[in-house]
């Protein structure tokens, strides 16, 4: 009797240690913080490396811990020339960068040598926290409907996230040119809209856009001044810090409303004077690179930066990129300041390697 009543203790002790472990294995998951949602979009960029730039992005968000990321490509693919050599791949081979870094959406996929609308766009953007548009100039417009449900999805309180080129896309929506603050090329009028730059007093300016086009220089590593200390984006970084090779845009222009310039970079009238056509000169002002906007209920985070793949190798475009995604989901930052970033006279990278 002894004997079964040690079994039946043990037992039962086997039990109960069963249904602890498993009621606490429980009560971690419920305690995890639920991950965000956040969707890269692209497909047509007049900059060849986006199929690279999108899955680099994707990473980086991922590696917070932060995110679960999707990717949806449109269907005809179209990469642009502004690029050098990727991964050993040149202009006359830039295709294959959409099979080296291949996402597996279940949609057939055609590369084309000139814009081509996709009227089967239509991201779920309901789905998720935050939108990162890594589209580029001439991208072919999106039909009415996707239109709406994306200006829908931003007034109720959803997250854009707006990469270098992207904000050379759509210049004739009204909407998106809200949305982004101010952009560049893509049709944009180059009489309509305002200007935001800081003048020789270190003044802020807004100033009706005076009919000049935006333009850049050649890729250099360049000083970037912090404006807005205290926005969660911008928190505990150095008032100053060198980014890395990258183009520098200026004269870029649009609604200009409810703008927060978060960072900024002087153009140089010679040193960003454009190298196929040195005529075309910096224009002498500090212009900014980095802001935060408000539409509606929803949050935008804007960045100049990221020419090429080296340029998002940059410790303050990963940073600030994973920052910015983390404030346009959600309204604030809990990642910290990173201790290799970059310092006043040292940029910073860090080497991709894919996932």
């Amino acid at each position: 009797m002894k004997n079964l009543y040690l079994a039946a203790v043990t037992f039962m002790s086997i039990i109960v240690i069963g249904c602890g472990g498993q009621g606490q294995t429980e009560k971690q998951e419920e305690m995890q913080p639920k991950k965000l949602r956040a969707l890269v979009i692209d497909g047509q960029n007049n900059h060849g490396v986006w199929p690279k730039t999108s899955v680099m992005m994707k990473s980086y968000l991922e590696e917070t811990g932060l995110f679960i990321v999707d990717l949806h490509r449109a269907k005809y693919l179209y990469q642009g020339p502004h690029h050098g050599t990727v991964d050993g791949i040149n202009h006359d081979s830039i295709t294959k960068l959409v099979d080296l870094y291949r996402w597996e959406d279940y949609r057939v996929h055609t590369s084309t040598d000139t814009i081509t609308p996709d009227p089967s766009f239509n991201p779920k953007f309901n789905k998720y926290d935050v939108v990162i548009s890594n589209f580029g100039m001439d991208s072919s417009e999106w039909t009415d409907e996707v239109k709406s449900n994306f200006e829908q999805y931003m007034a109720n309180g959803g997250g854009l996230v707006v990469v270098h080129a992207a904000n050379n896309s759509f210049g004739n929506w009204e909407a998106y040119n809200k949305m982004i603050g101010v952009g560049g090329w893509g049709h944009r009028d180059l009489t309509k809209g305002k200007q935001i730059y800081y003048n020789e007093n270190d003044e802020q300016v807004i100033a009706p856009a005076n009919g000049e086009e935006s333009s850049h220089g050649p890729e250099v590593e360049f000083l970037i001044t912090t404006r807005a200390p205290e926005h969660p984006i911008m928190k505990d970084l150095p008032a100053e810090w060198l980014h890395t090779k990258d183009e520098l845009y200026d004269r870029l222009r649009g609604p200009a409303e409810n703008v927060t310039v978060l960072a900024t970079a002087y153009s140089d009238v010679d040193g960003n004077a454009q190298p196929w056509a040195p005529e075309n000169k910096g224009s002498g002002r500090t212009e900014p690179l980095l802001m935060a906007i408000n539409y509606e209920e929803g949050r935008v985070f804007h960045t100049a930066l990221g020419h090429m793949d080296y340029s998002m190798e940059g410790v303050g475009f990963i940073t600030t990129l994973q920052r910015g995604a983390e404030w346009a989901a959600t309204g604030k930052v809990t990642q910290e300041a990173p201790k290799d970033f970059p310092t006043k006279k040292s940029a910073k990278m860090r080497s991709y390697n894919p996932l």
